[in-house]
């Protein structure tokens, strides 16, 4: 179950160390020895994160065919400005043409776009198909965006928790990274460069299982979004919606809230760790016994109201 936070107030009175204490319950949690992280951001980078799934492979290989097709026709254009540049100028052909319409070059036109757009077509739908086709799911998890955090209740096992960008006011921190911070993200099993992605508790799934997630908002629009595993949805207030995934290897991948929400956007990442089901049961049966007896264990923050 989703656990409900309130009293703003009583935060202020927490000192970093209790708020502290309270991540490393989590992080004991979610410690899982060995895993790479893969699905991040890089300095500099320009291209895709590695995917991760069957979807987010198929939007790379639909990027890279339409980035041919764009870039064939835009060295087209530039080769056919470049010719009438040189031979149609004033120098070289001072008396210009004075006919008004070529038939078959209008035909040419008109039809070579829509030939092009149909084919784009026929690839970019099943890619769209493919996601909006939501399968069996082997678990599936509720995910709640709130201003400014998310929430996820493991719909089939009768538990929940929240999670907090490591540094964040209910970490303790002031989104800042300090040496304080720094010692909870290395705790965690991250570094310095995983600040503003870490989160003090990671969403733990399954390798080559479909996770589908029900994706909802409680204040405001929200985004889940994760890049390596090609996957975006909105966390609209009073509405459902449904994404899936399969991750084919076990790592870790980090996401952001990818709609503007309001002051603290920024502050909202998300992270999942793909796991073997050993070590998926073996978690399960820890955060079971935490999550689902014990709902004090997260430190509580005021959430915006929805009306």
């Amino acid at each position: 179950m989703r656990i409900q936070t309130r009293f703003a107030g009583l935060l202020a009175g927490f000192t970093a160390a209790m708020a502290g204490g309270a991540a490393m319950a989590q992080e004991n949690i979610d410690a899982i020895e060995g895993l790479e992280i893969i699905g991040k951001p890089h300095q500099g980078g320009i291209g895709f994160q590695p995917a991760a799934t069957e979807l987010a492979a198929d939007i790379h290989w639909l990027d890279g065919m339409v980035l041919v097709i764009i870039t064939a026709i835009t060295l087209f254009v530039v080769a056919l400005l470049a010719l009438v540049a040189i031979l149609h100028n004033r120098r070289r052909n001072p008396v210009p043409a004075k006919f008004t319409h070529n038939t078959p070059i209008e035909i040419t036109w008109t039809v070579v776009p829509i030939v092009i757009l149909i084919f784009i077509g026929a690839f970019s739908l099943p890619v769209l198909f493919k996601q909006q086709e939501i399968p069996d799911a082997d678990l599936t998890i509720k995910v709640t965006g709130y201003q400014w955090y998310w929430s996820y209740e493991y719909v089939d096992d009768g538990f929940g928790f929240d999670s907090y960008m490591i540094g964040s006011p209910a970490t303790g921190g002031d989104n800042r990274l300090t040496p304080e911070v720094v010692q909870q993200l290395e705790a965690a099993g991250y570094s310095a460069d995983e600040f503003r992605l870490a989160t003090d508790t990671a969403v733990v799934v399954p390798v080559n299982k479909v996770v589908v997630m029900q994706v909802t908002g409680a204040d405001v629009i929200h985004s889940w979004t994760i890049p390596a595993f090609g996957v975006k949805q909105d966390a609209v207030p009073g509405r459902l919606a449904e994404l899936w995934f399969k991750a084919e290897k076990e790592g870790i991948y980090f996401g952001q809230c990818s709609e503007l929400c309001g002051i603290n956007h920024a502050y909202m990442p998300i992270t999942v760790k793909v796991v073997s089901q050993e070590e998926y049961d073996a978690w399960l049966g820890r955060a079971k016994g935490l999550y689902a007896a014990d709902t004090s264990v997260k430190p509580t923050v005021q959430v915006a109201s929805a009306e």
